[in-house]
């Protein structure tokens, strides 16, 4: 833990500026075929349009990406545990959120011709995509790759070569990505469990991730070449905007919940003695998810000194029940 990042360059000159201007170049094409997308689903149905939230969430989503891969942040990572720890929270659990919020798949089949469309669709349907978009198997992408990426070698080996990096970088956004949605993604998703299993999930990936934070800061199972004292601010960095994501990915599933009305029964039409009784009352969809975050941060304390808790932001989306 004396050395930072062996081997790897350190961002700048000539390969840090094409990498910058590439980055710009990429962001603002997504950012143009999105709002592309937003206008002609408009014209197409005027009545119905798109929600300008959606397209907010998904601009907001590019630009934390920018400021996780463009300067000051983007060289950073390179050549310090922090700044690469700053940049993995960034591309790994915010951009997804807010992209994932945009619902990106409901746009593209709003704007695709009829036959691509239901070719999309039974893509989504397919038993890769149903395998990917479980909970479950994005947790163990997502949060359980952590583990591995900062306990071995690997994390070195990643910053050794440009490739590696990016390769890094494009792991955690793909995987931060199929997390956001299988917990509380807008879009449709044939394989997603109901929401007690979700917040099961949810709270797993809360300990986990608290876990491996409060490892990396006691130097325990740690495989990542840099100062001790960028390993202990890594893993700070990791624990606290760590727990700001879980919050915001909770706000996200308890504003787009829609709880299903179960057991109600028609009364005849002339039936004026019915009972006054209904079914049974379902559970506040916000104290079923503090609770189950409460519970996961019962088991744990923070790495170093007391923090107060940021407020609940909630996040607007709506889930498909398919």
């Amino acid at each position: 833990m004396d050395a930072v990042h062996p081997g790897h360059h350190d961002g700048t000159g000539s390969g840090g500026s094409l990498a910058a201007v590439l980055t710009v170049l990429v962001l603002t094409a997504a950012a143009a075929a999105y709002l592309l997308a937003v206008r002609r689903a408009r014209r197409r149905n005027p009545v119905r349009g798109w929600s300008d939230w959606r397209s907010a969430s998904f601009l907001l989503g590019l630009a934390v990406l920018a400021l996780a891969l463009l300067p000051p942040v983007g060289p950073a990572a390179h050549t310090d545990f922090r700044g690469h720890m700053a940049q993995h929270m960034l591309v790994g659990m915010y951009a997804p959120l807010a992209l994932v919020l945009a619902a990106p798949v409901t746009l593209l089949l709003r704007v695709l011709p009829p036959a691509r469309a239901r070719r999309t669709t039974a893509l989504l349907h397919s038993r890769p995509a149903r395998l990917a978009g479980h909970p479950a198997v994005a947790l163990a992408l997502s949060t359980g790759s952590l583990g591995v990426l900062y306990s071995t070698p690997l994390l070195n080996a990643a910053m050794g070569h440009p490739a590696g990096h990016w390769l890094m970088n494009a792991h955690f956004l793909v995987s931060g990505c199929l997390f956001a949605h299988a917990v509380a993604g807008p879009d449709p998703a044939p394989a997603r469990p109901g929401v007690p299993a979700r917040l099961v999930c949810l709270g797993v990936a809360i300990a986990a991730h608290a876990l491996i934070a409060q490892a990396m800061y006691g130097g325990f199972l740690v495989g990542v070449h840099a100062p001790a004292a960028q390993v202990r601010q890594g893993a700070e960095i990791m624990y606290y905007a760590g727990d700001i994501a879980e919050l915001l990915l909770a706000a996200a599933l308890v504003a787009t919940w829609r709880p299903e009305r179960r057991g109600v029964r028609h009364r005849p039409a002339g039936d004026a003695t019915a009972s006054s009784t209904g079914p049974p009352a379902t559970p506040r969809p916000s104290e079923t998810a503090v609770a189950a975050y409460a519970t996961a941060r019962a088991v744990r304390e923070p790495p170093s000194g007391d923090r107060d808790a940021g407020p609940l932001e909630e996040t607007a989306g709506t889930i498909q029940r398919r």
